[in-house]
């Protein structure tokens, strides 16, 4: 039986605590693109906002909560993709398809993002943050595959750690994959993996 996923409801937000929001995202992708990753910080965001250093600490914590802020905005609309988008990577496709296909889409958006994304760290050990939402969309697939005897929620929680941002950033920073399009082998280890996962061989890559 198909099990329908949603990825949560975000809630209501206040319509002056919204607007803040928009512009501090606005502001700090500004910066990015002005002054880079490694000169955006809480100040300065606040001064080229225009708003107070309170209400950015309140709205983003630290220097990595600015990053991972963007990082979560840009990532809606691979969300969104996810959830009603064509298949394989929308609704309608075998789960094994929507697996790779998340996959890839996943390892594109973070390498499209790696200096952001990388940021988020901000000086962390590598094993980063967990991406709940990525476990809770391969965990519903695995269940639709019904694996025998795999443990759904162990073996979903390993997958969504095999795109997990540092592990990738990691590889890709390793002289054995320097190239101009490292993504491609990291696509093709991606599918690999959960074919070999689920037991069954998927449709060759396009």
């Amino acid at each position: 039986m198909s099990t329908q996923m949603t990825w949560g409801t975000p809630q209501p937000e206040r319509a002056d605590a919204a607007r803040n929001r928009q512009l501090l995202l606005a502001t700090a992708r500004g910066l990015l693109a002005e002054v880079g990753p490694d000169c955006l910080t809480m100040d300065l965001l606040a001064e080229r906002s225009g708003l107070g250093k309170g209400t950015v600490f309140r709205r983003f914590g630290s220097r990595a909560g600015i990053f991972q802020a963007l990082l979560d905005d840009s990532e809606r609309a691979l969300q969104q993709e996810v959830l009603a988008g064509r298949p394989p990577l929308g609704p309608g496709a075998p789960p094994v398809d929507r697996l790779v296909a998340y996959g890839r889409a996943r390892i594109r958006f973070l390498a499209e993002n790696q200096d952001v994304a990388r940021a988020t760290l901000d000086g962390r050990k590598t094993a980063g943050r967990r991406r709940p939402l990525s476990e809770i969309h391969i965990r519903v697939l695995l269940r639709e595959l019904d694996l025998p005897g795999a443990d759904a929620d162990v073996l979903a929680g390993q997958l969504a750690h095999a795109l997990d941002g540092p592990l990738l950033f990691q590889l890709f920073a390793g002289p054995e994959l320097a190239g101009p399009t490292p993504t491609a082998r990291f696509e093709a280890g991606w599918r690999d993996l959960v074919e070999r996962v689920c037991g069954q061989a998927g449709t060759p890559a396009d």
